[in-house]
């Protein structure tokens, strides 16, 4: 039988022999380590037809509204500029309005982006507890072994996603941490009701690494 007919009810359990609980492992796939909103990444996404068009497919980015991106950028420059300047003489109280007002707008739209890409990483622990793919790497089962299914899940393609991991949007070693946050947790409620879930199972596969059952 498959491992995933077997967990307990939304793996609510917190099992402190994991060493995390259902709370802490989703604070793991919800953190803003996860992804990447400096200017640097988002210019290289700007810059890149197919990865706009990659982000734009990510569920709610339209109502981020248009050019949002190009936005946070411009905005950035502008605050960049005016601190600059307030190095050498001081502002007036009209420059000083607009540092507030351009600085305040554009955290707050990096931060709705931010949001966005967090919550489609939040899809992949979806995409694991459907797969019973363990020994792989995350990075293969998505473009190898399942791509349909991730699709499916979180609603990009393997092509969309390889990219996006390409621009370094997501944060790989975040990525690992949090994968076997996961692995941890569902092979720890398994055995807390008796089960196995996949016999055999020497390794476990991380986003883009593999490690020895026996290590943890």
């Amino acid at each position: 039988m498959s491992g995933r007919c077997c967990k307990m009810p939304g793996g609510i359990l917190d099992i402190a022999m994991a060493g995390t609980s259902a709370t802490l492992l989703a604070r793991k796939w919800e953190s803003a380590l996860l992804v990447n909103v400096d200017n640097d990444t988002l210019r290289r996404i700007l810059e890149d037809p197919e990865a706009m068009a990659s982000v734009e497919r990510i569920e709610g980015w339209r109502s981020l509204g248009d050019n949002i991106i190009e936005t946070i950028i411009n905005k950035s420059d502008v605050v960049k500029g005016l601190k600059d300047k307030a190095k050498d003489k001081q502002l007036s109280k009209k420059e000083q309005k607009q540092l507030t007002d351009e600085e305040k707008e554009f955290k707050s739209k990096r931060k709705l982006v931010q949001e966005k890409l967090i919550k489609f990483a939040t899809r992949i622990p979806a995409f694991m507890y459907l797969t019973d793919f363990r020994e792989n790497t995350l990075q293969d089962v998505i473009t190898k072994i399942e791509p349909n299914l991730f699709e499916t899940v979180t609603g990009l393609t393997v092509k969309d996603f390889h990219l996006l991991v390409r621009l370094k949007v997501f944060n790989t070693e975040q990525m690992n941490q949090a994968v076997f946050a996961f692995r941890r947790y569902e092979d720890a409620s398994l055995r807390y009701t008796g089960i196995e879930s996949h016999k055999g199972l020497s390794h476990y596969g991380l986003y883009d690494t593999v490690v020895a059952k026996e290590q943890w």
